[in-house]
């Protein structure tokens, strides 16, 4: 190989690099070119996942999540959120074309994924704030959370 063509293949690969070392441009999923995730814009999800919480968007659980999530509608954290079949399919359809590309598939809490834990370590005693009450309430810190975005305000 000549120096020239050695030179070319380095200019390359350091122009590559960065598309499969940062999970930011590598591991879009659901997320736009700011990082925001994409809002719930799906009627059916925002109707019925909207009725008790903020409709979370897809891309903060990876598929797999969303349908074990799904498959426990029964007994959704402590509650019976059931849906008609079709009304579950669809949004089932939905989260999982939108979902994260990666994640922890062993838990389908948003708040047990290692990125929401690493953007989170936070002193026990602020989850006990009134205006919080719950690590799930995105909204009580992120004011634009149900537009997907979840910067520091």
């Amino acid at each position: 190989m000549s120096l020239r063509h050695a030179f070319a293949a380095a200019a390359l690969i350091a122009a590559a690099a960065p598309l499969f070392a940062s999970p930011s441009l590598a591991d879009r999923g659901g997320h736009d070119r700011d990082g925001a995730a994409r809002p719930v814009t799906h009627a059916a999800t925002l109707k019925e996942c909207g009725q008790c919480h903020m409709a979370f968007p897809a891309a903060l659980l990876p598929a797999a999540g969303w349908d074990r999530l799904m498959d426990t509608l029964p007994r959704h954290f402590g509650e019976d959120a059931s849906l008609p079949a079709e009304v579950a399919a669809d949004i089932r359809a939905y989260l999982t074309a939108n979902a994260a590309r990666r994640g922890d598939t062993d838990t389908i809490r948003i708040t047990e994924q290692r990125w929401w834990l690493r953007e989170h370590d936070f002193r026990p005693q602020i989850w006990e704030r009134p205006h919080i009450r719950s690590k799930a309430n995105c909204e009580a810190c992120h004011d634009r959370a149900g537009q997907g975005v979840f910067e520091d305000e």
